[in-house]
């Protein structure tokens, strides 16, 4: 594989999250924000499905999973939430940071490679989603 190409599996979003991010973006400035392009070119290639569709297996907003950063094969467990909800202790990451939005989407299994904040590339592989609301019957989160 050369240093160019990146690996980009399928990313399933629900309905009500696809809403709430595409209004988030509207409220970002178009330039100087870290995340923004990254995110809006994650919701251009995603299928939408309605949140009781959505596989219990998927990263949904507000779920709590399972992950490991290659090449480092560092394991974390974070819940992927708005930034508005970021906490100031550990658990909790936004989907406007880098990791965050590789996260968005996939499946467990699934791995996607993403820019590291300090450049080059992060390999990025769902171990288990650990939590997921509509998997929970919270469909309204």
């Amino acid at each position: 594989m050369n240093k160019t190409s990146t690996i980009k599996p399928t990313i399933t979003l629900t309905e009500l999250d696809t809403d709430r991010l595409e209004a988030l973006l509207s409220t970002l400035p178009a330039r100087g924000m870290p995340g923004r392009d990254a995110l809006a070119a994650e919701l251009l290639r995603a299928d939408i499905v309605p949140s009781r569709e959505v596989p219990p297996d998927v990263v949904t907003m507000n779920s709590t999973v399972r992950f490991s950063i290659e090449p480092a094969n560092e394991t974390q467990s974070l819940t992927l939430v708005y930034p508005k909800d970021v906490t100031d202790g550990a658990g909790t990451v936004s989907v406007l940071a880098p990791v965050g939005s590789a996260l968005l989407g996939l499946k467990e299994g699934d791995r996607i490679e993403w820019p590291g904040p300090a450049g080059g590339t992060l390999g990025v592989r769902i171990d288990k989603v650990v939590y997921q609301p509509e998997r929970a019957g919270d469909y309204a989160r």
